[in-house]
């Protein structure tokens, strides 16, 4: 399965191009079946149907736990550094965490759950988490995990959409030196979801919590109780693993769902593949298990590899910003996979952090979330890999579920700030504005693919229309990234940015229009515009430009309390780093607001704004301009 030169490289490329489905079919065949697959593929990207090994029945877990039973059963499979730097990291080998979620399972089927059931998961980044989600996925639950950060009412927006049964949480969490309630949240949530039948709270802070009779339960009184013998669900390879939730261009999020075959063979994949996984090495993914990343490589790639897999439960600059390094060292980490967000802010606090660590342990560096700028890549590669750790800088998305375009551990030739080359099965193509191809070599363009992969998105959670629509008819027949990008004389990828109204923020996708409605949700607003800026360290901040009802009487406290209500809707994550009160906007005639306009003045660029004579009042840009930020 793994690649082990550049010649292989381009090999399997043509392989995966020229002969698809035989090649995915030899990948395949590696994994456990229940009932082998006859049928490879069967697409049609015009009215979107894309079906891997659809006649196929596998369990994930099977492949991801049991199967390593035979072979390294007290080898590592997940280990859990905690928040406090002081408290004994905690290890689980694949013997301890396939009895653990066999017992969770059973604590699922005891209340209720079954296959095809949406169980929803708020808990912090401890060991329960990622054996909550496997436990889902044997016996057939389809799990929706929501990052620790977000609101109750985005939690609601979730559990609604998806009609969760039950929840899994935690009384409270720790990040850094703050304690957050996890449970109080939850029930502020579940005023508004009639579907929610039963609340399994672990406890982690012994923060006082209430506890409903009747619905919410504690896990570890579960768990006790529990058997550990839970075989593991056949699943059709086409049935839904999870549901993650992703902005998109409209206020309501939108539930990506993978299912379980394609979803098992390409992550395992391009896990073995990118990172170069030895066996017995450890693999530290910083990622939170909320987004995609973390499932993908924190918990099902490494896995699916029998690999050692680091959950940290906290941030990179508690109790200084040399954590990471502290980690690196204490756990002898040889594959090290994080964000430029935490690069570029762990380059701010200066290198007195990082000299004298020991990271001798490191074999590859690894950068996921939005491209890697050129400073922030050299001092990766000078300060943390010592020129010694080839940089794998990956592209991909939520909706890809996979790595997509990225260097090969120690055989891509590498080049800063390019994700470099397509992975075997990836097919790119950038189209200009109308659909039509551009082809050759120093070109830019929109990026789409032309060919399925394994993970692709199968659908938007009960709204069909919506996949298709998002990512399918853009550019009939090709799928839609929403990403512009640039192909060099070499044949290299660059991403350079969003095209569409959802901006990066700090690896993250946050749709303009959702931070615009919970803006508008505050009293006084009478309407506001959102676009995204170069900021230093997140690589994108939100610019917010916002028309209350009456002028305001005190700027800053204004400000605070559209803050306060933006955390309160959406969460933190969701703050506008900058907000500019306007008396207007820069609309066309026919209403539409002209963001490109906004993008301009956030960007501090108003000497290139284009024609404004189409706008209704040209003479709005003008102000806005002086009172730009």
């Amino acid at each position: 399965m793994r690649i082990t030169s550049l010649q292989q490289y381009h090999e399997a490329y043509e392989e995966s191009v020229q002969q698809p489905e035989k090649f995915w079919a030899g990948i395949a065949n590696q994994f456990d079946w229940i009932k082998p697959f006859t049928k490879v593929l069967d697409w049609n990207f015009d009215d979107y149907s894309v079906k891997w090994f659809e006649d196929g029945q596998m369990n994930i877990t099977a492949n991801a736990l049991d199967r390593h039973l035979k072979t390294i059963p007290d080898q590592a499979a997940i280990i859990y550094e905690p928040n406090e730097p002081g408290d004994e990291a905690i290890t689980l080998t694949y013997r301890e965490l396939h009895a653990r979620v066999c017992k969770f399972s059973n604590v699922l089927k005891n209340q209720g759950v079954v296959k095809g059931d949406r169980v929803c998961i708020y808990m912090p980044m401890i060991p329960e988490l990622a054996i909550a989600v496997l436990a889902c996925a044997r016996i057939g639950a389809i799990h929706s995990v929501v990052f620790g950060g977000f609101s109750a009412q985005s939690i609601a927006d979730r559990i609604n959409d998806s009609e969760c049964k039950v929840v899994v949480t935690t009384d409270g969490a720790v990040r850094g030196n703050k304690t957050i309630p996890m449970k109080e949240t939850v029930d502020d949530a579940l005023v508004t979801c009639p579907s929610v039948e039963k609340v399994i709270v672990k406890t982690r802070t012994k923060t006082p919590v209430s506890m409903i009779g009747g619905r919410d339960l504690w896990w570890e009184q579960e768990e006790n109780e529990a058997s550990a013998d839970c075989p593991a669900e056949a699943m059709n390879a086409e049935d839904p693993l999870f549901i993650l939730y992703t902005s998109g261009s409209t206020g309501k999020p939108k539930g990506v769902v993978h299912t379980c075959g394609g979803y098992m063979v390409y992550t395992a994949y391009t896990f073995a593949n990118v990172f170069q996984y030895k066996p017995g090495e450890v693999f530290f993914c910083t990622a939170d298990i909320g987004w995609i990343t973390g499932h993908s490589y924190l918990v099902y790639g490494p896995l699916l590899n029998g690999a050692k897999s680091v959950l940290f439960e906290g941030i990179p600059t508690y109790p200084d910003a040399g954590r990471f390094w502290d980690i690196i060292k204490r756990h002898s980490v040889n594959i090290f996979y994080t964000a430029p967000t935490a690069i570029r802010s762990l380059m701010g606090f200066g290198d007195e952090h990082i000299e004298g660590k020991d990271l001798s342990s490191l074999r590859v560096l690894g950068s996921v979330g939005e491209p890697l700028n050129e400073e922030a890549w050299h001092w990766y590669n000078d300060k943390v890999g010592h020129g010694n750790c080839p940089i794998v800088d990956t592209w991909w998305q939520t909706e890809t579920g996979g790595l997509m375009i990225s260097p090969i551990a120690g055989i891509t030739p590498l080049k800063p700030a390019f994700a470099t080359l397509p992975l075997p099965g990836v097919q790119p193509i950038l189209v200009d504005e109308n659909g039509k191809e551009i082809t050759g070599n120093g070109v830019n363009g929109n990026l789409c693919i032309k060919y399925p992969w394994p993970s692709i998105i199968r659908t938007t959670y009960g709204d069909h229309e919506r996949c298709k629509s998002t990512y399918f008819s853009t550019y009939p027949g090709l799928y839609f990234t929403g990403d512009g990008c640039m192909r060099d004389e070499d044949g290299y990828y660059r991403i350079t940015g969003r095209v569409d109204d959802v901006m990066n923020i700090s690896g993250h996708r946050i749709g303009t229009a959702e931070v615009e409605n919970a803006i508008n949700m505050h009293t006084g607003v009478i309407e506001s515009a959102v676009v995204g800026y170069p900021h230093d360290i997140k690589g994108q901040g939100i610019y917010a430009y916002v028309i209350c009802e009456h002028p305001t009487i005190n700027d800053d406290l204004t400000r605070k309390d559209i803050l306060a209500t933006v955390t309160r809707v959406i969460g933190p994550i969701a703050k506008p780093d900058k907000i500019q009160f306007v008396t207007g906007l820069p609309k066309t005639r026919s209403g539409k607001i002209m963001r490109r306009i906004l993008r301009k003045v956030a960007e501090g660029d108003t000497t290139n704004l284009g024609d404004t004579s189409t706008l209704l009042d040209p003479g709005v840009v003008d102000s806005i301009i002086s009172g730009a930020l």
